[in-house]
């Protein structure tokens, strides 16, 4: 399977959820998709492999999407809930690490209660998976051990990962539907409200409301602005669109709610952002 990247290390696609200056070429990050049979379950596969100078450090900043997540670096196996503001990174020396995306449905089935538990936190992988997870962690440190950037290696790592999942791969039908319901948001950029995910899916507001909660651990109203907010980071990276403009397109009221809200996730105003951050 070829890694959904491009062959050039230093100059790689940035996500719209990834806010790192992209003149940082110390990491190279690879991903794959997921197995047919395990769609339902998990999104993708990334795999980071990074060779930051001495005395250096690069730090991964990251809104997050709202899934769960499992990661296994040399030096740490961990299961995360879902970040609501910014995550961060930081990467130093050299490293690699594996790490699974799963879907919005996942994380309820793999930890056995509602993902609020989890969100803003992480535990260890052996935490959810028991004995398994802890022979999974040895099983790819030997996978990735000599050649972390070849293709064998991510492709060993990665079935050892399919083979514990496996068995979690049947989702229930609320699953199915948080599935639905954050593919509508994230993939809708006239999505401004709440009411229009209650309205395509008939659901009530307090159904809507417990549904994200069990399944997420967040609310309606966080999905469309994490949504938004990734928007904005691209637009501000890419496009020089005057911010209020960009505010309008993205349904807030004025430039300076967009502002405020911006500020207080990533940190910085959309001005510093995009002249830090622009391509």
């Amino acid at each position: 399977m070829k890694p959904d990247t491009v062959d050039d290390p230093d100059r790689q696609p940035i996500e719209r959820a990834h806010l790192n200056d992209p003149t940082d070429t110390s990491s190279r990050v690879f991903r794959y998709s997921a197995a047919p049979e395990l769609t339902a379950l998990m999104r993708r596969y990334w795999i980071p492999v990074w060779s930051v100078p001495d005395g250096e450090e690069s730090v991964q900043r990251v809104l997050q999407y709202p899934v769960c997540l499992a990661v296994i670096a040399q030096d740490y196996a961990r299961f995360y809930g879902i970040t609501s503001g910014l995550s961060r990174t930081t990467l130093r020396g050299k490293g690699w690490a594996v790490g699974v995306m799963f879907t919005p449905a996942a994380g309820r089935l793999l930890t056995h209660t509602p993902v609020a538990a989890f969100t803003d936190r992480f535990v260890d992988l052996r935490d959810i998976f028991g004995d398994a997870g802890a022979r999974l962690t040895d099983e790819v440190r030997i996978a990735m051990a000599t050649s972390p950037r070849a293709p064998e290696s991510h492709r060993a790592a990665m079935d050892l990962f399919d083979d514990m999942l496996r068995p979690y791969a049947s989702i229930d039908d609320e699953g199915r539907l948080i599935n639905q319901v954050v593919a509508y948001v994230e993939d809708n950029s006239d999505v401004l409200r709440v009411e229009q995910v209650r309205n395509e899916f008939g659901l009530s507001e307090r159904a809507l409301q417990r549904l994200v909660h069990r399944r997420i651990g967040l609310t309606p109203k966080w999905l469309i602005q994490r949504r938004r907010l990734q928007e904005a980071a691209g637009r501000l990276r890419e496009h020089a669109i005057p911010l209020a403009e960009m505010a309008a397109m993205l349904g807030y009221a004025d430039q300076p709610h967009f502002v405020r809200d911006f500020a207080k996730v990533v940190g910085m105003t959309p001005a510093a952002f995009a002249q830090q951050y622009g391509l």
